[in-house]
């Protein structure tokens, strides 16, 4: 797509040719439409900040994408999570965030698995706190100015959650006193409206603020296509009604002539089923706040220092549907079979001193970050009469400590730009408080967990070398960790379906990996090869325990209370009424090898075209869990292709038509659960009808087709409908 060729990737000066094109042809700058004369000359305009440094793209030694705001304004996806979908590399289904429940909404960068990508929304971290998924809808899309996106290891930047890279939501700044107000409607009762007032108080102070209210009713997204089990719409399951609402307040000021700040507050509500059923309901509350500096000292020197809180409580519903008349309840009658509470905080700090230079060493920076998360998880297991039949509790907390230091070099009788970056953190973890209790919470079986701490090591070394004046030729090498979320060490959960237990003793995982890549230019477009290899180690792996395993037994006992067997149901089973028990552990390790193409031209000042394709193989190399090693992981698609086509008719209006293949794939790891390969079509129409309105019209799904997305479960019944055909309509404008 057109948003691919701005979906602009890439460190090398080939990856600017997309920002390019972006910022000088779309509609609605009132810019003639034409390609860039030279796409070198204004490489050094484009600022990567989610290196920490700023440094320029053609100078960041990992793979690199920016999103544009122009980008997202002709993408015919009409959330983030989507558009983000296209980039290769990204491993992303069909199904939108508001369709997903708030816990599993995360990203999967080079098939390495969800919760293992770190999100930024202006340079701090957005991750939740809790399940380390990401919420889209923090910042509505009418807010963002651009997406920053490096692939690889950057757990020598950021520390935690460094495996898959880095996404930099950047957010708009006030420009002028001025005024704008958006709205759309769409398929499936969707409408979405935002408003947003600038105001320049000073030359000391701009302020913003900004809302935005969205609802849907969704499509039921319970798919009865085969392989999916038949009839499994049940009573009670209708569509994934959703509900989003945004507040912020943001401002921009200069203290002294070489101090400058910002600070910001927001509120965010997400209230859905995506549970599955019309009458359990989630509602996710949280409120942020955060605060820095930049200190511009003398010989080309700064200073950065950042605040940052958060504040969350997620109220969770779980539905189900009887199977046998049990209790004097009739078969299929549906009912909440578990409801959780989890309120939760991070409060963390930064500081980082950044020195230029003109020798051999043209750059360092120094800095320390600091973070703690706390939360806790009360979770009522219930019968399907509604009486209490367990309740699990967990408190805890995570503390981060990094210290970080980087050095950038460019030599002068080589065209070489290396990069060396290290870090070390130091994790903790405690657990004061965890049981598990039966009927009513009676009788609670308290757990003992000692501390757990580890100091991790994260170098990077990268290279960039300028070849020709056409050709860049790049490396890298790195280390990076994943800490255990809170909801694996603190949120146990059951039915009469299942029982999954938090494990406390749980320690963080690791990864190493490379990557080496070519750019080749023209003065029209760019071609783009990666090539990748990351292993992790000590990986976070669901284990189910068996009844064969005399420890797995003692364990189930322990955790369910229990005197008898409670993987036979033989005897007294404690709390748990289901043979089917799982416990987290970290005995996996998964290998993730891939290539990633990414292709634009200009073909005139009328036409763009865009294509690009990723290839990715995960497979485990070591299971203490069911799943066996050697085979593709479920939920990765190994082959992702697409494509798209621009037209500019006029000035001022624009059709994007994009295509994607998604190949086969497997819901489980096992490999007994196919996902069949699909093909979709989008459609995206801009037109700008005055100076300050902006009209547009979108198709997802053009052609309807039904199809399978994939995903991960474990059973027929875990399939997941993609999306069908989505029509929306909107304007903008600015006032």
């Amino acid at each position: 797509m057109r948003m691919i060729a701005v979906l602009l990737h890439r460190l090398t000066r080939n990856s600017l040719t997309c920002v390019l094109i972006g910022g000088l042809s779309i509609s609605i700058t009132n810019a003639q439409i034409a390609p860039p004369l030279d796409y070198d000359q204004k490489l050094k305009d484009v600022i990567v900040e989610a290196t920490r440094s700023g440094t320029p793209l053609d100078e960041v030694p990992l793979n690199t994408t920016i999103l544009t705001k122009e980008a997202i304004e002709i993408a015919p996806d009409q959330t983030i999570d989507q558009i983000l979908k296209n980039v290769p590399g990204v491993v992303l289904n069909d199904t939108p965030y508001y369709q997903k429940d708030p816990t599993g909404q995360s990203i999967n960068v080079r098939g390495l698995g969800n919760a293992r990508t770190l999100v930024l929304i202006d340079g701090l971290p957005a991750n939740d706190a809790f399940y380390g998924t990401v919420q889209w809808n923090l910042v509505p899309m009418s807010a963002i100015d651009s997406v920053e996106f490096i692939r690889g290891g950057v757990s020598s930047l950021w520390g935690n959650y460094g495996m898959g890279g880095v996404i930099n939501i950047k957010t708009k700044t006030p420009v002028n006193s001025q005024q704008d107000a958006s709205a759309s409607i769409g398929t499936f009762g969707t409408y979405n409206v935002a408003a947003s007032k600038d105001i320049i108080a000073s030359d000391s102070l701009q302020l913003r603020f900004s809302a935005d209210y969205f609802s849907t009713n969704g499509y039921q997204n319970i798919s009865t296509l085969a392989p999916a089990a038949a009839n499994s719409i049940k009573n009670g399951q209708g569509d994934a009604s959703s509900h989003n609402s945004n507040f912020r307040l943001q401002g921009y000021f200069k203290a002294t002539q070489d101090t400058t700040g910002f600070f910001r507050a927001g509120y965010h509500t997400m209230s859905d089923l995506s549970s599955g059923y019309d009458f359990a309901t989630n509602l996710m509350q949280e409120t942020d706040i955060a605060a820095g500096t930049t200190t511009k000292l003398a010989d080309r020197a700064k200073v950065d220092v950042n605040f940052f809180y958060e504040n969350t409580n997620f109220n969770k519903q779980n539905g189900s549907t009887t199977t046998a008349k049990l209790n004097n309840i009739p078969a299929n009658t549906p009912y909440i079979n578990a409801n959780y509470k989890d309120p939760y905080s991070t409060v963390g700090a930064s500081a980082q001193y950044t020195q230029d230079l003109t020798g051999p060493i043209d750059q360092y920076l120094v800095g320390v970050d600091a973070r703690n998360i706390a939360g806790s998880n009360l979770t009522n297991n219930l019968n399907n009469n509604g009486t209490v039949a367990a309740v699990n509790y967990g408190q805890g907390q995570q503390t981060f400590l990094g210290l970080l230091g980087q050095l950038k070099s460019k030599t002068q009788a080589l065209p070489l730009e290396t990069t060396l970056a290290v870090r070390v953190d130091q994790w903790s973890s405690q657990t004061p408080t965890s049981y598990n209790a039966g009927v009513n919470g009676i009788n609670p079986a308290y757990q003992t967990i000692p501390n757990q701490s580890k100091t991790q090591l994260s170098p990077t070394l990268g290279f960039l070398y300028n070849a020709t004046q056409n050709l860049d030729l790049r490396a890298a090498a790195y280390q990076a960790f994943h800490a255990p979320g809170l909801n694996n060490t603190l949120r146990s959960y059951g039915s009469s379906s299942g029982y999954s237990f938090a494990n406390p003793n749980l320690t963080p995982e690791t990864m190493t990996g490379y990557e080496v890549g070519t750019d080749y230019r023209w003065k029209g477009g760019f071609a783009q090869l990666t090539a990748f290899n990351n292993y992790i180690q000590n990986a976070v792996a669901t284990y189910s325990l068996s009844s064969k395993s005399a420890s797995d037994v003692a364990l189930a006992r322990s955790l369910c209370g229990a005197t008898g067997n409670p993987l036979t149901g033989a005897g007294n089973v404690g709390i748990c009424n289901s043979t089917n028990i799982s416990y987290y552990t970290n005995n996996q390790n998964l290998l993730s090898q891939g290539i990633e193409f990414q292709f634009h031209h200009d073909i005139d000042s009328k036409w763009a075209t865009d294509a690009n394709y990723a290839f990715t193989s995960t497979q485990l190399t070591m299971s203490a869990t069911s799943d066996p090693t050697g085979k593709q992981v479920g939920g990765v698609p190994q082959n992702l292709l697409g494509g798209s086509l621009t037209y500019y008719p006029i000035p001022t209006a624009s059709v994007t038509a994009n295509v994607r293949y998604v190949g086969s794939s497997w819901l489980n790891t096992s490999n007994t659960l196919p996902v069949a390969s699909y093909t979709i079509v989008g459609l995206r129409a801009n037109y700008e009808a005055s100076k300050n309105t902006t009209i547009y019209a979108s198709a997802i799904n053009l052609l309807n087709r039904k199809y399978n997305t994939f995903g991960t479960g474990g059973s027929n019944t875990s399939y997941t409908l993609g999306s069908p055909q989505v029509i929306t309509v909107g304007a903008k404008v600015v006032f």
